[in-house]
């Protein structure tokens, strides 16, 4: 943690030394366009947690197993549960954002893969409502 407070702050290695290097500690500096696609998946994560809470008063129900039993509690616990585990997910992957999954994608691109999945689930949910 203290080196990924110190690196942002004041970041030496910006590229890998090596060609062949793709491990997590290889740069201590991210490029701030997985800032920008993370704080749109977090804002899209509000907006889905605002447009579900609204679709379970007319009737819906959470069809997310995880998610499910926090619904009859609190409205406030389950935001931000949800919006918790996003944020985690999402600093992980941007954090990782170098690097391959499963020596083929980069990580990148699971981001840009999740923020387009938030987006057609928001058109989905205004669509239950209504609203477009």
């Amino acid at each position: 943690m203290r080196s990924l407070v110190q690196g942002s702050f004041k970041p030496r290695r910006r590229t890998p030394r090596r060609v062949d290097e793709h491990t997590v500690t290889a740069v201590d500096w991210h490029h701030p366009q997985w800032l920008a696609i993370s704080t749109l998946i977090l804002l899209c994560c509000c907006a889905d947690a605002f447009l579900t809470l609204a679709l379970l008063e007319r009737g819906a129900y959470e069809v997310n197993p995880i998610m499910a039993p926090l619904v009859g509690g609190s409205s406030l616990t389950f935001a931000l549960v949800k919006i918790g585990f996003t944020a985690t997910g999402v600093v992980l992957l941007a954090h990782l954002a170098r690097i391959r999954a499963f020596g083929r994608i980069p990580v990148g691109v699971l981001l840009y893969g999740v923020l387009a999945l938030y987006s057609a689930l928001i058109i989905y949910e205004l669509k239950l409502l209504d609203v477009v």
